[in-house]
């Protein structure tokens, strides 16, 4: 078929899009309406942790759908309760509300700091709730997460902001604690900071942050959309600082591709009160069976200790590509890396990956001068192998 018959105006413009319309994937490939197949280094945007159409979802929505898909939110149903109860027993959590997106997670837990700010008021008898999040994080796309993101020029796209979200800097305690006053609730982070260029927060600068949250009462945040899920060769990012977070989210990966999201909480902070809180699709069965069957896979022996392994042999690779290609080196924690570029090449790069012929790379260049690598968390070595062959011959057709 071809692209000039997709009628594709029909589409509200939000970015800038190849021509090309992709029909089919399976693993860490995908293939467009020309029957070409490119090798995924996307994988949605580090949704896909189980690579595209994987049999453990295709299963569990297929069985899924033929018992019940949505009953309302306004009763329990099973898919949701043992999802639940599998996040809490493998994590610092005892509540889990569902969402169905890493924004409304986020927003999500920006409300419950601010209901636990009213809850425990500061010395005055004031509500706290202003939350200090860093510069170049990002937390979605609602109003309040945009405000609270410090993401370049959000602070006036849709002006005015949400106020109460000051900004401090990654790996610098002194710029979190300037921050504090008797209005503060809560700090919110990513570990891994994605949108950025892949900038982990260090081991030391998590800890410090929990013990100066403790130290003033505040509420510790943890935005594990992207982190979590097994990205970072644990299944929550939290877990390699050895820090016990008051609240995380979850999106992307605990769906592996469909809509699914989750906010959790500690027992002591979670004060929703009937009416706080809801959503018509939240925890819906067919999304949570989902949910299960992708936490069931990162579950069995020896799946995180994959992703450990492969994200190290990623880095070392990548390590060599870097000194072979006369680049600026990696960064990253287990599947979630960057190729720092020195220069800024990283379009030229994803588009002349893109259209190589017969197979095509799709990359991912969140900053001009850095690649980003969000493959399936299956990923095989062969597969790393091919990419990492593949990205050094674009690397050397544009050395020319």
């Amino acid at each position: 078929m071809e692209f000039s018959q997709y009628d594709i105006n029909a589409l509200m413009y939000v970015t800038n899009r190849p021509q090309l319309v992709f029909t089919e994937g399976h693993g860490m490939w995908l293939t467009d309406h020309t029957g070409k197949r490119y090798l995924d280094y996307l994988q949605g945007w580090a949704v896909n942790c189980l690579g595209h159409s994987p049999q453990c979802m295709q299963d569990a929505l297929a069985a899924q759908a033929k018992k019940l898909i949505n009953p309302s939110p306004a009763f329990y149903n099973e898919p949701a309760v043992k999802l639940a109860s599998l996040l809490t027993h493998n994590s610092c959590f005892d509540r889990v509300f569902f969402a169905n997106s890493g924004a409304e997670a986020n927003e999500g837990a920006i409300k419950l700091a601010r209901k636990w700010g009213t809850k425990n008021p500061n010395e005055n008898g004031e509500r706290r709730h202003e939350i200090i999040t860093f510069t170049h994080s990002f937390h979605g796309r609602t109003l309040a997460t945009m405000s609270a993101s410090g993401k370049a020029g959000w602070d006036t796209l849709y002006a005015p902001q949400v106020p109460g979200f000051p900004k401090a800097e990654l790996n610098d305690i002194a710029s979190v604690e300037k921050l504090i006053n008797d209005k503060t609730v809560a700090v919110i982070l990513e570990p891994v900071q994605g949108e950025a260029g892949v900038i982990p927060a260090t081991r030391e600068f998590m800890q410090q942050l929990r013990a100066l949250t403790q130290k003033h009462k505040l509420l510790l945040i943890v935005d594990e959309v992207q982190t979590g899920m097994g990205r970072t060769g644990t299944l929550f990012a939290y877990q390699l600082s050895n820090v016990v977070p008051d609240i995380m989210t979850l999106g992307k990966g605990i769906g592996s591709g469909v809509p699914l999201a989750a906010l959790l909480c500690r027992e002591e902070v979670a004060c929703f009160e009937a009416g706080d809180q809801g959503g018509t699709y939240n925890g819906n069965p067919l999304m949570a069976a989902v949910g299960i069957a992708v936490l069931e896979e990162l579950l069995k022996p020896g799946f995180l200790q994959s992703v450990v392994d492969k994200g190290n042999y990623l880095s070392a690779q990548l390590e060599k590509l870097s000194a072979k290609h006369g680049l600026a080196g990696e960064r990253g924690e287990g599947l979630l890396r960057a190729l720092k570029l020195g220069s800024d090449i990283g379009t030229k790069i994803v588009e002349t990956a893109r259209d190589m012929s017969p197979v095509g790379l799709l990359l991912n260049s969140p900053r001009p001068d850095l690649l980003r690598f969000m493959p399936a968390l299956n990923v095989t070595i062969e597969e790393l192998d091919q990419m990492l062959s593949m990205l050094s011959d674009v690397l050397t057709k544009l050395e020319k």
